[in-house]
């Protein structure tokens, strides 16, 4: 019976609060496209008075700012969960996205393809986040090949030492690469590395969308293997818990939610490691909840931090990887002094 009333409360605490995230996420989608260096009047964007080509607002508002806010909210989303994820898989508060050289992989192939003077998309498909793409998959590879032991497993400190190695030499061919280039290219190279989110479209945000939402849905449904294994590996074989198959899952699913958004977005950090801290300490470690909120509130941070982006010196914009650079520096001195519990 004690049971029984312990889950009845889990439930209607999990609907609660998932409801109370997504409410700020519907209040943040409401609210930023409205935000920008040039005011928009709605009546105007949604009148039928005028041929849509000829209608600023409208033009502003559809094609402007609502796919880059929808693209902020799918970054935000996957770069969060997956660095709650790695935070519970190597039991390490400091484990982020970019731990297991995913983003280097992907900085590495984006340059590559800068540097070979690749047009901006063959055949209408956009040449810098397929190559940025497939660089995260090749890092991925890389790392898990270089982790991997005998009976199949991956140790977690053989799997950082892999990852940090990766991120020293992905990043040395990315300067070597990058002082080899003329001024085009190299502008284009830091550019890209900044990080942002002013370049997308409808049919670009469709593409990656399957990927990111399979992502979700297989974590969240691991979600209760994942809260048994952050007690510690022994503990979680001992309950039925396929610990291999579990770990393969959870670092292959949030090194491709990263690959598949960096590649569009570029390298922007702190996110993974930001979000997941923040809803943590609002709705605990349980990773059945931890999840679905850090995609909505992921979500709602990185939507709010291109806004800030947008707007803080209008008309020029910020790269938005320079604005949660800036917050995640002050936020990771924080986690290395807090009290440890």
């Amino acid at each position: 019976m004690h049971s029984m009333n312990i889950n009845i409360i889990n439930r209607k605490q999990y609907i609660s609060v998932i409801f109370l995230f997504f409410l700020f996420l519907l209040i943040t989608i409401t609210i930023t496209p409205l935000i920008g260096s040039v005011q928009i009047d709605l009546g105007n964007a949604f009148s039928r008075d005028l041929a849509f080509n000829d209608n600023v607002d409208a033009n502003i508002l559809f094609l402007a700012r609502i796919p880059r806010i929808i693209l902020a909210a799918l970054t935000g989303a996957a770069l969060s969960v997956a660095g709650a994820i790695l935070q519970s898989l190597l039991r390490n508060d400091l484990a982020a996205p970019f731990t297991l050289g995913v983003s280097s992989g992907a900085a590495l192939g984006a340059v590559i393809a800068i540097s070979l003077g690749l047009p901006y998309s063959i055949a209408g498909i956009p040449t810098i986040p397929i190559a940025a793409f497939l660089g995260s998959l090749g890092a991925i590879s890389l790392v898990f090949s270089l982790a991997r032991t005998r009976t199949g497993d991956f140790p977690t400190p053989i799997l950082l030492l892999a990852g940090v190695t990766a991120n020293f030499f992905f990043a040395a061919l990315v300067m070597l690469i990058h002082y080899l280039s003329d001024f085009t290219q190299s502008f284009r190279i830091v550019r890209w590395l900044m990080g942002g989110l002013d370049i997308t479209s409808y049919k670009t945000l469709l593409s990656i969308s399957p990927m990111i939402f399979i992502g979700f849905a297989v974590l969240i449904f691991y979600g209760r293997d994942f809260n048994v294994m952050s007690t510690g590996i022994q503990s979680a074989m001992s309950r039925g818990v396929e610990v291999i198959k579990v770990q393969k899952i959870g670092f292959i699913m949030a090194s491709l939610l990263t690959g598949t958004v960096v590649s569009l977005s570029g390298p922007i950090g702190f996110v993974g490691l930001i979000v997941p801290h923040i809803v943590r300490l609002i709705v605990g470690p349980d990773l059945r909840i931890l999840l679905p909120a850090s995609i909505f509130f992921g979500a709602s941070f990185l939507i709010i931090c291109d806004t800030l982006a947008r707007t803080l010196i209008a008309p020029t914009e910020i790269p938005v990887g320079i604005i949660t650079a800036m917050l995640g520096g002050p936020f990771f001195v924080w986690l290395l002094k807090r009290p440890k519990s």
